[in-house]
């Protein structure tokens, strides 16, 4: 159990989680989807852990793009929230939101749920197309207007699809808009920008220089290495939906063997025990 002294308050959980990305250090997130991977980071020494929407909806037998419950995902915040006491970030897609009024309740649950900060992206689940930027400027303001209201600095992290869903857009196009919603969602209030699929080195560095602002990169082919991201001033990089794949490897692996009457001295050698487990959960 944590002492009485040691337990931070939501707004100074919500103050770490801003300075981690205003120390020039890499923030790497290993994106979880429950309490048990939240814990395990803690006693790792993570400074803050933050969730995948997509490794939320797989491991709970849904695919991603809010097809789980807004009210399941609260539950699941809630108790990753309750169980550790470093910042928490959520990834809650569009925000579950068709209108303005639902935008505002999700986002003073998801602040009662004790999370301190968000992904917040600007594709339209009804078209699977990106949102007009003005449309998503409004949306990252209502936000900021509705943290600030509940004494809670929520930081936004504002992702953009443009390299996700340009298609067959020129390069330069695409970095042209990418720049374009950066400076737009820096204006409105978010906190760090998320051109999420952006790989390219001089993309990447050119958007670090021009917003000013903390960038989040995503782990994936053809991204420069982590020593070489942070020199170049990313922020944070995340790995989405990458830690629960690798999970998923490591169970298939093993039940492969099993398959195969091998694999016993893999679980009986296997440092991860019940007593660290319980140790964790405690």
């Amino acid at each position: 159990m944590k002492k009485i002294a040691e337990i931070l308050s939501q707004q100074e959980k919500a103050k770490r989680f801003y300075d981690l990305h205003h120390n020039s250090k890499l923030l790497i997130l290993p994106n979880i989807w429950d309490s048990l991977g939240a814990l395990l980071l803690e006693d790792m020494g993570y400074p803050a852990v933050a969730t995948a929407s997509a490794s939320v909806a797989f491991a709970n037998g849904y695919d991603d793009g809010e097809n789980i419950s807004f009210n399941q995902l609260l539950v699941i915040l809630k108790r990753i929230a309750e169980k550790i006491n470093i910042p928490v970030t959520a990834d809650i897609e569009s925000g579950y939101a068709n209108d303005e009024q639902r935008l505002k309740q999700n986002i003073k649950q998801i602040i009662e749920a004790g999370i301190v900060g968000i992904n917040i992206e600007d594709t339209d689940k009804k078209t699977n197309t990106l949102l007009p930027v003005e449309v998503q400027c409004k949306k990252i303001k209502l936000i900021k207007k509705v943290s600030e209201e509940m004494n809670v600095p929520l930081f936004i992290n504002a992702r953009t699809d443009v390299y996700l869903r340009s298609g067959d857009n020129a390069a330069a196009n695409k970095l042209e808009e990418t720049i374009k919603r950066g400076f737009a969602y820096k204006d409105a209030g978010a906190d760090c920008f998320y051109p999420i699929t952006m790989n390219n080195a001089e993309d990447i560095s050119s958007t670090i220089q021009q917003l000013q602002m903390p960038v989040n990169i995503i782990i994936m082919p053809g991204i420069p290495k982590l020593m070489d991201l942070e020199k170049m001033g990313v922020a944070r990089v995340s790995l989405g939906p990458g830690f629960l794949k690798y999970a998923i490897k490591a169970m298939k692996n093993l039940a492969e063997k099993l398959k195969s009457h091998a694999g016993m001295n893999d679980i009986i050698e296997n440092e991860i025990t019940s007593a660290y487990i319980k140790k964790l959960v405690q």
